[in-house]
């Protein structure tokens, strides 16, 4: 258990830091539990070895929150801010731990599948940098890596605004204020769309009651701005088609061809630690060869918001790093976001 209890402290301390202190509490509570016969020792039964990267205690969190959103979770929604209830940790605590032994199937089959944070806030990240790339002044095949339910692959619907200027049609459902700090984003520049594809292992689809309930299951509870704004990604998602193909991220971008008089750009956001190690790199030799094949008619972008070191041994921070061929070849951090997206940090 020793491994569950470092993980469940480190979620615990991001939950906290990025503004979410009823997981973070809920966690914590969960850890002095850790290892005393019960139903949370039941339920994690067979995933001790689990590594942190599989975000195993999001997965648990997002599977009961989508019991109490399907009304399947008793006394414990009157605790759940997503449902109107308000958050009290001593009171809620029993009724978590009866649900994890009423619904100790389900709550186990959750377990088995990677979280489905579609963050719609990490889009600003996406369309912050391609108004920085002169690449982008071409028309855009947007193709995205654990799209989940798409929702990003509609970035440039979105509405974006900082202190000086905004970007996005003025009338879009979804509003990211105080989306970008530091050097000024092009705000003049426009981007235009034509193909959206992303890929999933277990794609989710927006326009389903079952796909919005999932996505939905994965905000946290306390978060009323991400929530508001995941609602209002479902109304541009249902305005804006998409498609995602339930396949790997290694099968889709082994099909993948730049496009001449098109600017063809891969992107992806929390998405690496979910791949092994053999995929993660069969996908980095196919964006060598994306590169190899790409020119300044048909350029090739490599787009990542990724939690990453900048130095070994360094403090991992979620920088927005692109690649971009044929003329800037080298890694470039463009800035830092917070963890669900805004605000982002522009670097000089």
């Amino acid at each position: 258990m020793a491994g569950l209890a470092v993980a469940l402290q480190v979620q615990a301390e991001a939950c906290a830091r990025l503004g979410s202190p009823m997981y973070a509490e809920l966690l914590q509570r969960m850890a002095g539990d850790l290892g005393t016969p019960g139903p949370l020792e039941r339920v994690l039964a067979g995933h001790e070895d689990d590594p942190g990267p599989s975000a195993l205690f999001l997965r648990l969190l997002g599977t009961v929150h989508r019991l109490v959103l399907e009304r399947r979770a008793g006394a414990l929604a009157a605790y759940y801010p997503s449902v109107g209830g308000r958050w009290d940790c001593d009171a809620a605590w029993p009724a978590f731990v009866d649900l994890l032994d009423v619904e100790r199937g389900e709550v186990r089959r959750g377990l088995e599948r990677p979280p489905q944070t579609n963050e719609v806030g990490r889009s600003a990240a996406l369309v912050g940098a391609l108004l920085r790339l002169p690449a982008a002044a071409l028309p855009v095949r947007l193709i995205e890596l654990g799209a989940s339910g798409g929702l990003n692959l509609r970035a440039d619907r979105f509405r974006y605004t900082s202190a000086e200027a905004s970007w996005g049609p003025p009338d879009s459902p979804v509003v990211l204020d105080d989306a970008w700090l530091g050097a000024p984003t092009p705000v003049e520049r426009s981007l235009d769309v034509v193909e959206r594809i992303g890929c999933d292992t277990a794609p989710v689809d927006p326009a389903t009651t079952e796909g919005r309930t999932l996505l939905t299951a994965y905000v946290w509870p306390d978060q009323q701005s991400r929530l508001h704004r995941l609602r209002g990604a479902f109304e541009v998602a249902a305005a804006t088609p998409a498609h995602v193909r339930r396949e790997r991220a290694l099968d889709l971008v082994a099909r993948l061809e730049p496009q001449d008089g098109a600017c063809t750009v891969l992107w992806h956001s929390i998405v690496w630690q979910y791949l092994d190690a053999a995929e993660q790199a069969a996908v980095r030799g196919h964006v060598e060869r994306l590169a190899g094949a790409a020119s300044a008619e048909a350029p090739f972008v490599h787009l990542a918001l990724e939690p990453t070191r900048r130095t070994a041994g360094g403090e991992h921070e979620f920088l927005v790093v692109v690649e971009q061929w044929p003329h800037a070849p080298e890694p470039a951090v463009l800035g830092t976001a917070a963890g669900h997206g805004p605000p982002v940090s522009w670097e000089a």
